[in-house]
């Protein structure tokens, strides 16, 4: 068994690719459109796996958009999506410049939670040992869900 992607339904490309790739730095590996289907297929990979996502075409997150709008609830009982970083207080500041909120700041300089624009969660996962406590972080309170 190997694990390919994981299928996320958005609302708005635009809004979602800034979030994925210019907010946590994924590519976009393809994109398939559907003219019969009425919807787009955007894959994404991390840097990290981009040469295994090319060949293997896994490990990807699908975004799929629908042509025809529809109303997606449910975005927490989802789950979440991980992700390991190399510096989280780097990533948060860069997605707090971006207007993203931080849910779960990283307090503990190893976890974090954000949110997509369809309300997906995603976990950042300090890459190695946890970092010192920092502020603003080790202050900052847990916003909304995650």
């Amino acid at each position: 068994m190997q694990y390919l992607h994981t299928m996320i339904r958005i609302t708005d490309i635009d809004a979602s690719l800034r979030f994925f790739c210019d907010g946590l730095g994924l590519s976009e590996v393809r994109r398939y459109d559907s003219e019969g289907g009425r919807f787009t297929l955007i894959f994404l990979a991390a840097n990290e796996d981009m040469d295994t996502a090319r060949i293997q075409k896994a490990p990807l997150i699908e975004l799929t958009y629908n042509w025809d709008p529809e109303d997606y609830t449910g975005g927490r009982n989802f789950g979440h999506l991980a992700y390991r970083v190399d510096d989280i207080y780097a990533l948060c500041t860069h997605l707090q410049d971006l207007g993203i909120t931080i849910h779960r700041p990283p307090r503990d300089g190893y976890m974090a939670f954000v949110k997509s624009p369809d309300g997906i969660s995603i976990e950042l996962l300090q890459s190695g040992d946890a970092l010192p406590p920092s502020e603003p972080w080790l202050s900052m309170s847990n916003t909304g869900s995650w």
